[in-house]
């Protein structure tokens, strides 16, 4: 009964820290800490000091990245593809949005291209719903195929320290392919939901009202009138070069120094914080980035939030499950015996509770290591860690329905019967079913 009250108070700091966003899910996750240790007394967890590190040298040289200009780079290269082909904008659109989050590591820079493919496809006819919904799925359904997001980067360590190591490759190999074949397939549903914009009663009326329609039509909204330094594509090219440096290290790990012994090969999470911390000074000094430019961009200070949040919840969940980890292997250990798959629906309800795709993987995932489920099997299911579309409060998903002016996009009457609810559906089921086979073989 006590490890009931104790979980419920848990799970009461997730939800209400999420609920209130930002660093609050962080701090409150420390308030419910404090409870376990100093009042219940249980033996404290150990906050996950080494993804935490990995995470603020990407995060910064990310944000570095974008005060050079270089995300400014990669949207104009994505309008420029959008625009050249209006009519498939369902399909192409998620993949744009897929691709600048694997490169930068967040889903929050594509708050500047969403707007761009409401604006394309509303003035071509299509109904906006269709791209806009799917891009903001696919914009998070890409930090499980991201070398330097959080949620990667801390199953890799976390594998490590489990004695059934895994590289950042490998992840890749499996993620990659099963959650571009998850989004086609939401992007194919996409492609003929809801109404054609001629049949919908509800915009031809918005439409038959001089003031909306100014407001739908009256401004182009792009990002191609806007000039950009040669720095800017400087930086880009700096940015990739560091990816492939880490990509090239887990490849060849004999590049690595061994300080004379081949058993104490430099460890892959130092080798990404010192490539990225490399490349970031690398551009500030190249490219003039002054450092306030820095911190006040968005990259930066989400990523900042997403370190505090992570830091609190995995502090709070080790806490826990630590304490109770040998009652919960005797209590579920015969289902996930069974059906090791199983485990995907775990990780998608937390996720739904804590709005974190890292946060997700550092709180339930040592569970899973565990309960001896195979690292194949984790890592073919680790897209399960994105649920929080189920709920339609994230920012990406709020940003999403504020960008589109037809108002296609938007929260149901019953609150789930929202935009991105079955696209996220599709593409997250689809995604773990392929990984789960796909991981069998190549891990």
């Amino acid at each position: 009964m006590l490890a009931v009250i104790q979980l419920l108070l848990v799970l009461a700091c997730l939800y209400y820290g999420a609920r209130r966003g930002g660093v609050a899910l962080g701090v409150i996750s420390g308030i419910g800490l404090a409870i376990l240790v100093l009042i219940f007394q249980m033996k404290p967890g150990s906050p996950p000091t080494t993804v935490i590190y990995i995470i603020i040298a990407a995060v910064t040289t990310a944000g570095i990245l974008q005060a050079a200009g270089g995300m400014d780079v990669l949207i104009q290269i994505a309008e420029r593809f959008l625009r050249k082909h209006p009519a498939r904008i369902t399909f192409l659109a998620p993949y744009c949005t897929f691709f600048l989050t694997v490169l930068c590591g967040t889903g929050h820079v594509v708050y500047t291209l969403m707007p761009i493919i409401a604006d394309i496809s509303l003035k071509n006819g299509i109904r906006p719903e269709r791209p806009v919904a799917v891009s903001s799925i696919a914009s998070q359904v890409g930090i499980t195929c991201s070398p330097i997001a959080a949620a990667v980067v801390a199953f890799v360590t976390m594998s490590s320290s489990n004695n059934s190591p895994v590289s950042i490759l490998q992840v890749l190999a499996v993620t990659w392919p099963a959650c571009m074949i998850g989004i086609f397939f939401a992007a194919l549903y996409s492609s003929r939901r809801g109404k054609d914009l001629a049949d919908d009663t509800e915009y031809q009326t918005r439409l038959a009202d001089p003031d909306i329609k100014e407001y739908m039509f009256g401004e182009t909204i792009t990002t191609l009138d806007k000039k950009l330094p040669k720095s800017a594509k400087l930086s880009v090219l700096l940015f990739s070069f560091a990816l492939i440096l880490i990509g090239l290290f887990a490849i060849f790990p004999e590049l690595l120094p061994a300080y004379g012994d081949p058993a104490k090969t430099i460890k892959m999470s130092l080798v990404i914080q010192i490539v990225m911390l490399l490349i970031g000074g690398l551009i500030l000094l190249i490219c003039r980035v002054k450092p306030t430019d820095v911190v006040q961009g968005t990259v930066f200070q989400a990523g900042m939030v997403a370190v505090v949040a992570i830091y609190g919840i995995a502090w709070l969940s080790d806490t826990y499950f630590g304490t109770y980890i040998g009652t919960m292997k005797e209590a579920i250990n015969v289902m996930v015996q069974a059906a090791p798959w199983a485990f995907a629906f775990a990780l998608f309800g937390v996720s739904v509770l804590i709005n974190t795709q890292g946060g997700t993987v550092l709180a339930v995932m040592p569970l899973g290591f565990s309960l001896g489920i195979p690292v194949a099997v984790l890592v073919g299911i680790l897209p399960s860690v994105y649920g929080y579309f189920f709920i339609p409060n994230y920012p990406s998903d709020i940003a999403a329905m504020n960008f589109d002016r037809s108002g296609t996009t938007k929260i149901g009457k019953y609150l789930l019967n929202h935009s991105f609810m079955i696209p996220g559906l599709i593409s997250v089921v689809i995604s773990c079913t392929i990984g789960y086979f796909w991981a069998q073989v190549i891990i």
